[in-house]
């Protein structure tokens, strides 16, 4: 009885003891699990905390960058201009691309670094001296767009030097914001007014003529002549050429020879390039073409009107003009959208009445935004087929022809 009595009380104590090793171990793994999971949680805090971190450096990377976009998006130059346009190029070098998607400002995006516009390169921004007595000064309000700055602007230049090889032609550009893009871009510089008709005074130029690849006498012609005009006792003589178009005229009836030229020019080059004889052609097949300006609040506004004047005094019933300010009125897109309309034509061929193809014919022309002439036309729902080309009239041989004339005719 003792032997049993004893074998139980053996039997309890083992029971107790592995009852209590089992409880210790169940505590054991409870406590690791509970550590296991606070390192899990402190370690994706730490992850979560490092990736806002790493946003908050890379925003401010950008903000800077568009800081220093913003400081060089201005028309007037200064003493820091150079050392800007080198800052703001070092800074944007400096950035990964996903930074670089981040620029933003108020005039900065990635796209004034980043997007692509063609070879620097092949432009010659003809800033050179030994200039000699005789300077035939281009004066353009200018362009980012390396591939036009080369083939519209360049285009003019080179046909103005074949044709006066006695005066050293060179470059000024009116709008120092698309200097300071070239320069902080690309490493070209371009003089602005100042900086041209400084270099020619201190090359000796006794005779300078001033040749606007202007189209009309608007505000950047009066700004032009009011610069030469500060100069004019420093050479011997300085004539200002005509701008493309000539003389503006009375009212939306007044055309002239050169606005005759220009418009038989445009045309046809746009129906060519369409792949169509005629504007007959054209129209016949529903065709319709808008050459889209850029407008302007001047009095010299009425010109626009004059060229869709020229163009129904030619015969053009299918050819429209446009401009993206919508100045004169009946220049803006819904109106010139309602002509096209009206007149019942389904096809649309859009295409630049500017020297330049450059920012507003690849953006606000045929850009993808909403608010492009190509997004409207096509939102309208007025139209089986809306497209573009993207060329300036600086390329256009008869237009280069224009300009010649307007040289020789104050060269003599």
């Amino acid at each position: 009885m003792k032997k049993k009595l004893v074998m139980s009380l053996c039997v309890a104590a083992m029971t107790i003891s592995l009852a209590a090793c089992g409880g210790n171990s169940a505590a054991t793994a409870t406590t690791s699990s509970a550590k296991a999971e606070s390192t899990a949680v402190s370690s994706e805090e730490t992850t979560a905390a490092s990736s806002k971190a790493e946003a908050t450096d890379d925003k401010a990377a950008a903000d800077k960058v568009a800081a220093l976009i913003d400081a060089i998006y201005v028309q007037e130059r200064n003493d820091k201009t150079d050392a800007q346009c080198e800052e703001a190029k070092k800074a944007w070098d400096a950035l990964t691309d996903a930074q670089k998607e981040l620029v933003e400002g108020e005039e900065a995006s990635p796209e004034y670094f980043g997007r692509d516009t063609g070879d620097a390169s092949k432009d010659d921004p003809l800033n050179q001296d030994e200039i000699g007595e005789n300077e035939l000064l281009v004066v353009s309000f200018g362009t980012s767009f390396n591939d036009s700055r080369t083939e519209d602007i360049g285009g003019i230049e080179k046909a103005l030097q074949e044709a006066n090889p006695d005066w050293s032609v060179r470059r000024a550009f009116t709008a120092q914001i698309i200097i300071n893009h070239v320069q902080a871009r690309d490493n070209e510089k371009i003089d602005n007014m100042d900086q041209a008709l400084e270099r020619a005074v201190s090359n000796g130029v006794k005779n300078l003529v001033v040749q606007p690849t202007h189209l009309m006498h608007g505000a950047e012609y009066d700004e032009l002549t009011e610069a030469v005009e500060k100069y004019k006792d420093k050479f011997s003589s300085v004539k200002i050429a005509e701008p493309l178009l000539g003389e503006v005229g009375a009212d939306a009836s007044a055309i002239n020879a050169d606005k005759e030229t220009v418009a038989k020019a445009i045309t046809a080059e746009a129906i060519s390039a369409a792949g169509y004889d005629s504007t007959d052609a054209a129209a016949a097949d529903g065709t319709a073409f808008v050459f889209m300006g850029h407008g302007t609040s001047h009095t010299a506004n009425v010109t626009y009107d004059q060229m869709q004047t020229q163009m129904e005094s030619l015969g053009y019933k299918n050819v429209f003009i446009g401009t993206v300010e919508g100045k004169p009125e009946d220049t803006a897109c819904d109106a010139v959208i309602e002509k096209v309309k009206a007149a019942g034509y389904k096809k649309v061929i859009l295409r630049p009445l500017m020297v330049v193809a450059g920012d507003h014919a690849n953006n606000d022309m045929a850009g993808e935004d909403a608010d492009s002439w190509k997004s409207m036309f096509v939102a309208s729902g007025n139209f089986d087929s809306v497209d573009a080309q993207i060329e300036g009239l600086g390329r256009i041989s008869d237009v280069e022809k224009l300009y010649v004339a307007h040289t020789a005719a104050v060269i003599g």
